[in-house]
């Protein structure tokens, strides 16, 4: 199974002040817009997302056809062949990604300690 990209999504009470920390400790800004209350932060081979008010908690996050620099793969699993492939597996969803569509999509689920795992397509 391939999930693709990887990062931590934190769910921060103040982008501005959590970017300054991050910053502190090494990383500088990748993507996003902190004006819309998201960035996504760089530091080596880590990468964290800070979003304010948009995720339920602190989340595991995929990029199926991303690369770790946010570069396009040729060669995905389409995010909607991962979730029916987590379904027949008996995995329960949070969120679904619309099976008759294509490009852009997203699930998520719950692990078995409570921690969210978002599987998020942009492509």
């Amino acid at each position: 199974m391939k999930l693709g990209a990887f990062s931590v999504s934190l769910n921060v009470k103040d982008i501005a002040a959590s970017k300054a920390f991050y910053h502190a400790l090494g990383f500088e800004p990748f993507g996003g817009d902190e004006a819309q209350g998201w960035l996504i932060l760089r530091n080596g081979d880590t990468i964290l997302g800070l979003f304010a008010g948009m995720l339920p908690a602190n989340t595991l996050t995929f990029n199926p056809g991303w690369d770790q620099n946010a570069q396009e793969l040729d060669d995905f699993e389409d995010v909607r062949d991962l979730q029916r492939r987590l379904r027949a597996a008996g995995v329960e969803f949070m969120s679904e990604a619309d099976e008759s569509t294509s490009g852009p999509a997203s699930f998520m689920v719950m692990d078995p300690d409570g921690n969210p795992i978002l599987v998020d397509q942009h492509r």
